[in-house]
């Protein structure tokens, strides 16, 4: 029996969300914070055609940012300028974190979306260097006699430096992290569902599926991995 979401959305006919991790650490020596929430999604490789490129990346980004002002019920939401993305609470100037224009890698197996942190009202002093960031990660592997795709989906936060101090820094591990992990849960449940959102820049989007004309922008590789591709 297919899986159902709340929107009414069915699952992908075949696809399998396995039981999500979660991994959290904090160095004890700096107090940078690394957490890992991942998921395996098997799913037909049919169900991938014509929808691994850049565009999709890039709604899945937009979709991880929707889920989150979903699970906060409005009070947490991003703002965009040029060069920058915001996470701000109910009101603009209430930057919480404040990250670069994020940077998208992709090729036939993998697809990366990574934002770095540069500032905001839970970052330390020590971690406004652009060291940290917030990254989805989308692995694939193909069994071509099967006929079906295995997608390891990752978000990890790394080397982020929250704005507590000593003893503090555990209580995170409580409250922010535990909050992340629920909400990212209910993002992988969008993903099965395949509850996308139209980006809100639309960068590599073709030139049908937004308001404006757009020349569509393919995703660039490099021969030996992950290439980079200019952002949306």
């Amino acid at each position: 029996m297919p899986m159902r979401g709340r929107r009414g959305r069915t699952a992908v006919a075949g696809a399998v969300l396995h039981e999500p991790t979660d991994e959290t650490s904090i160095d004890p020596g700096t107090g940078a914070v690394t957490s890992t929430q991942a998921a395996m999604i098997d799913l037909p490789t049919a169900e991938l055609e014509g929808r691994w490129n850049a565009e999709n990346l890039e709604r899945v980004a937009r979709t991880y940012w929707s889920t989150m002002r979903r699970f906060s019920l409005g009070l947490i939401h991003v703002e965009y300028s040029e060069g920058a993305r915001y996470v701000v609470l109910i009101h603009p100037r209430l930057r919480l974190l404040t990250f670069k224009t994020p940077e998208y890698e992709m090729n036939r197996c993998r697809g990366i979306v990574r934002w770095r942190i540069e500032r905001g009202l839970l970052v330390s002093q020590q971690g406004r260097d652009g060291a940290g960031y917030l990254e989805i990660d989308i692995q694939r592997t193909d069994d071509e006699a099967a006929g079906e795709s295995h997608l390891r989906v990752a978000v990890e936060v790394a080397n982020y430096y929250p704005a507590l101090s000593g003893i503090s820094r555990r209580i995170y591990v409580q409250t922010q992290s535990r909050i992340h992990v629920h909400a990212c849960n209910y993002f992988l449940r969008r993903l099965v569902r395949r509850d996308l959102d139209t980006s809100r820049i639309g960068r590599f989007a073709l030139p049908d599926t937004t308001e404006e004309t757009r020349e569509p922008v393919p995703a660039r590789q490099r021969p030996e991995g992950t290439g980079p591709v200019d952002d949306g």
